[in-house]
This record gives structure tokens, C-alpha cells and sequence, in this order.
């Protein structure tokens, strides 16, 4: 049986989905998927929201830097 959330919780962890992005893009997010999941289902507290809340933040970062290198963005 999954583990019951706090509702806060549960719509952070919803944003650490990745089965629209390409392939390449859901390798750099899926870690962060697997942490923010690890880290809902062993901590509890308003402290796990933030937690997840600044891990979202890195993985969209990773995900852009990911992307941008794709694109062929000059990197500086």
C-alpha cells in the first residue's frame, strides 16, 4: 500500500514527474524523482515541504542546464 502524505507533500512530490520530457531530459530528472520520493516516505514535518520545495528547484536547473547543452548553448 502507498504511504499516506500530508497534502502539501503530495503536490510537491506530484512536480517531480518526468514522462513528458525526452528521454535524455528524464535521466537527469528521474534522481531527483527517486530522492524526493525517499525523502517523503522516511521524514516527516513542514521541513520535508521545503526540503522537496528546494530539491524541485535544483532539478529544474539540472533540467535546463541539461537541455541548454543539448540546444548546443554556449555554457560560460
Amino acid at each position: 500500500m502507498p504511504a499516506q502524505f500530508h497534502p502539501a507533500t503530495e503536490r510537491m512530490l506530484a512536480n517531480f514527474r518526468y514522462d513528458h520530457l525526452s528521454a535524455a531530459l528524464q535521466e537527469v530528472s528521474r534522481p531527483f524523482h527517486d530522492l524526493a520520493h525517499r525523502l517523503a516516505e522516511t521524514l516527516s514535518g513542514p521541513e520535508v515541504t521545503k526540503a522537496l520545495d528546494d530539491l524541485w528547484s535544483a532539478k529544474n536547473w539540472a533540467v535546463v542546464a541539461a537541455s541548454n547543452a543539448q540546444s548546443g548553448e554556449v555554457q560560460s
